[in-house]
């Protein structure tokens, strides 16, 4: 039997499933609402209503939203864990670096991420 070609980008994709795994795991954990497993160029994402708040970039890093404010303290604050290249200076997303985090921190970066994202009354009826 044989198999369609796989698509573009279909290795990298599966590349990142495992560490996309702890992610998803963590959220979930969190209890955060209406989300869902999706995509975001390309790659694996977590969406709240149809809104990507966090993606993977590669297999050590992941993309999160986060307000600019935010975003400059924490780059300040612990630049062993989040960083930013040329591409996201002045958008309200960092990068963090999945193996230098440990989960409560990670945890928290998802849910900081999910409340930029989730509409208002949602997020207000989320206790975390």
């Amino acid at each position: 039997m044989s198999h369609p070609p796989a698509a573009p980008g279909a290795g990298m994709v599966a590349d990142l499933e495992g560490p996309f795994t702890r992610v998803a795991k963590l959220a979930e954990a969190a209890g955060l609402p209406e989300v869902s497993l999706g995509t975001s160029y390309g790659t694996p994402a977590l969406l709240v209503k149809g809104k990507s708040f966090a993606r993977m970039k590669d297999a050590e890093t992941l993309v999160v939203m986060c307000a600019l404010e935010e975003k400059d303290m924490l780059l300040e604050l612990d630049p062993a864990l989040f960083f930013q290249t040329d591409h996201y200076k002045g958008w309200p997303a960092m990068l963090v670096r999945l193996q230098a985090i440990d989960d409560a921190s990670l945890t928290q970066r998802l849910i900081a991420a999910w409340r930029e994202k989730a509409p208002r009354k949602l997020s207000a009826g989320f206790p975390g």
